[in-house]
């Protein structure tokens, strides 16, 4: 029998295009719940997966950070920034890509963009932290902060908490006017979203059962402050994210229970970066696997201070990798040579090299 040459690995290649095809094919809500759903299932095999904070380069302009994970089985990472000045440049705040290998072999299975992809499971976390933390007949939220993932966030609210009363403001009206426009063309089951444009955070927090702060202020700002904090209120603070950058009174944090993704990390980066390194936090992974009370009363305050973990992006690029191989979306590329003898690397140049026309002298 005659041998054949082994096939060359090839890696599955997503790009912003091609997520908006899966967002299309699947339908948003199915998205989010599908997300939310991979999501839930990996924080329930916390103690399975190898983790570590990660690995920031910090200037004046902004973060860069490489987000690495593993449960021994695949291996994944994401390189982020997250710079608040980048609208004078025509660019994104925020602009990621990462990749999923197996372990057993370093193979690249999956390469693609995690821009788009952050946005929907920053928000798919929020509203499944919110499942377990708010009050269970929540029905408005107040959402600080209109920018690029604000959308995502309100969108995941109503599909995945029955949220339909949102009061949105930002200090730039026409933020909170392009986010109401997206929302009145959004097609969403069952009710439809009520959608009210506020004058300040005040207006827009009062008597709202969840408040959502999604900012991109630089430094120790105070997007809310203790006083406008009611009884019975869920709190998710999403904006800060790096040393030196939180959204919230400290006496917030005093007056309420908060569930951080892992504490090594959150507390160089998250609200409680303002704390003292003893203040109290419960993982939120703890709550969902019914090992620690989450909402224990009708009128207690409850903050996820989210500051997004490697994790999500693990589940978020195995809750790809399944949607784009069943649906036939994406591009199977070359990462890697594929040569038939592994240690000729060379020889495999030469062989690319016959096709590539001679350069004239």
């Amino acid at each position: 029998m005659q041998a054949h040459a082994p096939v060359p690995p090839r890696t599955l290649f997503l790009d912003t295009h091609d997520v908006a095809r899966l967002i299309g094919i699947l339908g948003l809500p199915a998205c989010l719940r599908g997300l939310a759903g991979t999501l839930r299932a990996d924080y329930l095999r916390w103690p399975e997966f190898d983790k570590e904070a990660r690995i920031a380069a910090y200037s004046e302009q902004g973060t860069i950070e490489l987000m690495p994970i593993t449960d021994g089985t695949h291996y994944s990472f994401k390189c982020v920034n997250g710079h608040p000045g980048n609208g004078r440049h025509g660019l994104p705040t925020v602009m990621a890509m990462g990749a999923l290998l197996d372990c057993d072999t370093g193979m690249i299975r999956l390469l693609g963009e995690l821009t788009l992809t952050t946005a929907l499971r920053t928000a798919a976390m929020s509203a499944l932290a919110a499942q377990a933390l708010a009050r269970r007949d929540s029905h408005s939220m107040a959402l600080i902060g209109n920018g690029a993932q604000s959308d995502f966030q309100a969108l995941a609210f109503a599909c995945l908490m029955g949220i339909r009363d949102l009061r949105l403001y930002d200090v730039d009206r026409g933020a909170s006017e392009r986010l109401a426009r997206n929302l009145a063309a959004a097609d969403l089951p069952g009710r439809p979203l009520s959608v009210r444009i506020c004058e300040s955070a005040a207006q827009a927090i009062r008597g709202a059962d969840v408040v959502t702060t999604v900012t991109a202020f630089q430094g120790r700002a105070r997007v809310l402050d203790a006083g406008l904090v009611e009884p019975g209120m869920h709190l998710n603070a999403v904006g800060g994210d790096c040393p030196g950058k939180t959204e919230l009174d400290p006496a917030i944090l005093r007056r309420a229970d908060v569930f951080v993704e892992f504490p090594p990390q959150t507390r160089k980066e998250g609200e409680i970066q303002q704390m003292p390194a003893d203040f109290p936090v419960t993982e939120l992974w703890r709550v969902l696997a019914g090992d620690a009370p989450g909402r224990t009363r009708a009128d207690q305050v409850t903050l996820f201070d989210s500051v997004g973990f490697a994790l999500e992006d693990y589940s978020a690029l195995r809750f790809l990798q399944a949607q784009a191989e069943a649906h036939r979306v994406g591009t199977w590329v070359d990462v890697t040579p594929g040569q038939s003898d592994p240690r000729d690397l060379y020889g495999w140049l030469l062989g690319e090299l016959q096709d590539v026309p001679a350069l004239v002298s």
